[in-house]
């Protein structure tokens, strides 16, 4: 008999059975293959800065410090509010809860709005994957826009993916499925979010600093 596995009816007379401990142990799985993703990504980029140094020092001065660390600040106070709205629903409070998430998401959404600025600009001036132009760079250059935009623009489908998870949150909290009593899977969507702006963190200085 499993003692950590608890059982419900889902009130058409089947049993359900909840194992938040394997829940758990399955996000924590998937948070590590994330980390396993970006940590060869990371490598790859330390190999080529290794290798075109003096190149990564100057296509790094032709990003924007300022949005970089905009940015920084953004996501941070997105894991902010994303504490703050687990814990409200832990204390029973679904409309401050909701409303913390609703911060959280606008946080998100300003982070996609400031790259995808960021990303035009690099495009009309033809820096962008697949353009002519890119090929044109001094050597090491070309490279690091690659990588810039491969991995920036991986970590931007996580805020997407991370976006979309908490609106199906909202959701279920908004319609009561998602309560103090089994807030599970809005804790699980924080861990998500907080490894998401860690991986952002590392981004900051590999790319923007590195000038």
């Amino acid at each position: 008999m499993n003692t950590h596995a608890d059982t419900m009816n889902d009130g058409g007379g089947h049993v359900m059975h909840k194992d938040p401990e394997g829940a758990k142990t399955g996000m924590w799985l998937f948070l590590f293959t994330e980390i396993l993703l970006f940590g060869g990504l990371f490598i790859i980029y330390a190999i080529y800065r290794g290798m075109y140094t003096e190149g990564f020092h100057h296509a790094a001065g032709e990003l924007n410090i300022l949005l970089g660390v905009t940015n920084t600040v953004v996501l941070l106070t997105s894991s902010l509010t994303m504490v703050l709205g687990v814990s409200a629903l832990q204390r029973r409070k679904r409309g401050l809860a909701q409303l913390y998430l609703a911060a959280t998401l606008l946080l998100a959404g300003t982070f996609l709005l400031i790259k995808f600025f960021e990303w035009g600009a690099k495009r009309s001036h033809g820096i962008f994957p697949g353009m002519e132009h890119l090929h044109d760079l001094p050597p090491g250059e070309g490279v690091f826009f690659n990588l810039y935009f491969m991995m920036t623009g991986l970590h931007g489908i996580h805020v997407i993916i991370g976006m979309i998870v908490m609106t199906v949150v909202y959701n279920r909290i908004q319609s009561g499925s998602i309560t103090h009593e089994n807030q599970g899977i809005l804790e699980y969507s924080g861990l998500y979010w907080h490894l998401v702006d860690l991986i952002w963190i590392f981004l900051l200085p590999l790319f923007y600093l590195t000038a």
